[in-house]
């Protein structure tokens, strides 16, 4: 696929002007977005990135055009696998709703920059080294493997990395948001804010996820171009539709299932045209090993769609029998003022989180629950 630079000038100028857009004119002010803005806002870049995969079809071909599709598909479906991740540090550090679309930004900001990078390496250590698909191969099928082994999403799951234990632990920090701001001068001293930890912790996240990405992408198409594309068009519209979804991202517990099996089809893939295309001479001799298979893509962008089409519906069906929780999560610290943590109804930590309202059943079962009466030991 021959790209002029004039169109890569065009394509990242667009690109970057709609994110330039959505920072600094949509997410100008902390807010929580209305559903009516958040779904408009997904059907917008959606259909973008349809249109524009119809437009590598119609200049380039098919073959391109399912290279854009599977590669979208696969980096969607990662990012919204990062974006419950994000739920959980929300909740974790109980991020005021008016202030999570800020962090958001900042997050996906980061997540593009770290992808950026990976991508310029990736493509560097491909043109030059051939035996990189090997690499790239056996670190996919690790990972689908790691996937698989965690099975279900769950907030359990989420472990603080070094780096959030670090700061944590090392920066002086306030018990209390100020705005958006990440550090506060108090009595001459400065403090880094909860806001500045989110950040530390969506950024160390993201890096993680471009650890995935971008051999996944690489599994799909070997064009810089469509990287590129597929990984921007795949991180527009995540911050609109975390609040859209809300709970609904805690319902699809069997995402991690279905990408396992997606990064290890991807990974087996690589491996299989890493053979085809092998040099390394303690490997048949350095020899191309011909039986290997070239797996067509229309096959992998169909094995894409099936898997994650059945894994929504199945996580779906199962999440609709699941109970309401009502387990009591206590804060993770105290009051500014000193004070106690106050242990708070899980629902509510998820409805501050990106979860929701609660529906009109919970808040009837709750309002019927009466605090139990005292004995006459406790009154006096």
């Amino acid at each position: 696929m021959h790209v002029h630079d004039y169109v890569w000038y065009i394509t990242v100028g667009l690109l970057l002007a709609l994110l330039a857009f959505d920072v600094f004119i949509i997410g100008r002010r902390p807010h929580e977005p209305t559903t009516k803005e958040s779904a408009r806002a997904i059907v917008f870049y959606v259909s973008l990135a349809i249109v524009f995969g119809l437009g590598v079809w119609v200049f380039s071909g098919g073959q391109y055009a399912g290279e854009f599709f599977a590669g979208w598909l696969t980096e969607y479906s990662l990012s919204v696998d990062n974006l419950f991740i994000f739920l959980i540090i929300m909740g974790r550090f109980q991020v005021p709703r008016k202030y999570q679309q800020t962090a958001l930004l900042v997050g996906i900001i980061l997540a593009l920059f770290f992808r950026g990078i990976f991508i310029a390496v990736g493509a560097a250590a491909i043109n030059q080294f051939s035996w990189v698909f090997y690499l790239f191969g056996a670190f996919l099928v690790y990972t689908a493997i790691h996937l698989a082994k965690q099975g279900e999403n769950d907030d359990d799951d989420y472990k603080e990395n070094a780096v959030i234990r670090f700061a944590k632990r090392r920066l002086k920090a306030t018990d209390e948001y100020n705005g958006v701001k990440l550090s506060v001068v108090k009595n001459g001293k400065r403090f880094v804010t909860p806001m500045a930890i989110v950040i530390i912790a969506l950024g160390t996240t993201d890096l993680l996820f471009a650890l995935d990405s971008i051999p996944a992408i690489y599994g799909l198409t070997q064009e810089p171009f469509l990287v590129f594309t597929a990984n921007v068009f795949a991180l527009m519209g995540l911050r609109q539709l975390y609040f859209l979804l809300g709970d609904l991202l805690r319902r699809l517990v069997y995402l991690s299932l279905g990408l396992s099996v997606v990064l290890a089809f991807i990974g087996v893939k690589l491996v299989f045209h890493a053979m085809h295309e092998n040099e390394l001479p303690f490997i048949n001799g350095g020899e191309h090993i011909k039986w290997a298979p070239e797996i067509p893509i229309w096959f992998s962008l169909g094995f894409i769609i099936i898997t994650l089409g059945v894994t929504t519906i199945l996580s779906l069906r199962k999440s609709r029998n699941m109970p309401p929780h009502h387990e009591v999560t206590p804060a993770d610290d105290g009051a500014a003022d000193g004070s106690p943590a106050v242990a708070r109804p899980q629902d509510v930590v998820a409805s501050e989180a990106g979860g929701g309202e609660l529906d009109e059943a919970t808040r009837a079962e709750l309002d019927g629950l009466h605090e139990p009466e005292q004995t006459d030991s406790k009154k006096a």
